[in-house]
């Protein structure tokens, strides 16, 4: 019982951030979402059913369970975040070290958004 609470308190708070993440610039929403039905399916089907049919919300559930997909809008609002953190990193003039772990993190994330199919 407490275990199932403790996914519906993980499911609500993702969902939260994910809303937040459609108002709130460089915030993800998607991945936000998917833990959020993760969550739900392990702590009431009825919650996960609300996400999955939520007209904003799920759409782009369905494509990432179905196919893997990320849409193309999507992808390029995340190129766009990857080009600007990494603007941010060069204005603030981190350390070599730091730079070179980002910029490596950031091609990695780079390369798997332009590496799923489009939805």
């Amino acid at each position: 019982m407490v275990t199932r609470w403790l996914w519906r308190v993980l499911g609500v708070t993702c969902v939260g951030i994910g809303a937040a993440g459609t108002v709130v610039p460089l915030l993800p929403t998607t991945p936000f979402l998917l833990v959020a039905a993760w969550a739900f399916a392990r702590g009431s089907e009825r919650w996960r059913q609300w996400l999955l049919n939520h007209p904003r919300f799920g759409p782009p559930i369905h494509a990432w369970q179905s196919q893997r997909a990320i849409p193309r809008k999507v992808k390029w609002i995340g190129i766009a975040s990857v080009v600007a953190s990494l603007g941010i990193a060069l204005w603030a003039q981190l350390p070599p070290v730091a730079l070179t772990l980002q910029v490596i993190a950031l091609v990695c994330v780079t390369i798997f958004l332009l590496t799923r199919p489009d939805a």
